[in-house]
C-alpha cells in the first residue's frame, strides 16, 4: 500500500513571492500578487473625519486612491518621511467583495523574496487579547525574521467602511476635486 501524501501545512500553502518592507526597523512582507505598484512618497490630500491612520487620498494617473499610514495603523509613533519612504499600492477586497486599490505608507521597501514553505512558520500565540488574524506567518529571510501580513486583514473591512471613498474612487468627477 503506497504511503499517504502529506497534508499541506499552513506554511506550505503560504509559500510564494513576498514583497518585504520596513516599518520601525522591522521587516514585514506581503504577497506580491496583492501589490500593484510602488511609488515615491507624494502629496496626500487630507479627507476630513477619517481615522488617524488614514492619511487621505492621492491622484494616481487619474484614479483616486485612499492612503493609510501603516505605522499609525500598527500603533507605532509617527515618523518624518525620508528618501526611502514610499507608498505601496495594493489591491484589497471591499466589504461588498469588489476589489479596490489602496496605498500604504511604509518606511522603505527591501526586496521580493521567494519563500519556500520551510521558510515560514505559523504566527506565535500572543494570548487571547491580542489579534493576530492578519498575520500569515513568520518568515526567515537571510537571517532576519519578517512578519508576513494578510493585507485584507490588516486594512480590514471596518477601515474600508469608514473611508466611504470607494464610490467616489470609481467616479471621474471625484478627480476634479483634487
Amino acid at each position: 500500500m503506497p504511503p499517504k501524501p502529506l497534508e499541506p501545512t499552513a506554511s506550505r500553502q503560504q509559500a510564494g513571492k513576498y514583497l518585504t518592507f520596513i516599518l520601525q526597523n522591522e521587516s514585514y512582507g506581503l504577497e506580491v500578487l496583492k501589490v500593484r505598484e510602488i511609488i515615491r512618497a507624494t502629496t496626500i490630500t487630507a479627507v476630513p473625519q477619517m481615522p488617524a491612520h488614514v492619511r487621505g487620498v492621492i491622484n494616481l494617473r487619474g484614479k483616486i486612491i485612499p492612503v493609510m499610514d501603516l505605522r499609525l495603523k500598527f500603533g507605532f509613533a509617527e515618523a518624518a518621511s525620508t528618501e526611502q519612504t514610499c507608498i505601496i499600492v495594493v489591491q484589497v477586497k471591499r466589504p461588498d467583495e469588489k476589489v479596490m486599490q489602496m496605498g500604504m505608507v511604509v518606511d522603505g521597501v527591501e526586496e521580493v523574496a521567494n519563500l519556500a514553505g520551510t521558510d515560514i512558520e505559523e504566527a506565535p500565540n500572543f494570548g487571547g487579547q491580542i489579534a493576530t488574524d492578519y498575520i500569515i506567518g513568520m518568515a526567515k529571510i537571510k537571517g532576519v525574521i519578517a512578519t508576513l501580513l494578510d493585507i485584507d486583514g490588516v486594512i480590514g473591512a471596518e477601515t474600508l467602511k469608514e473611508l466611504k471613498i470607494p464610490a467616489a474612487c470609481d467616479h471621474p468627477a471625484a478627480i476634479e476635486t483634487l
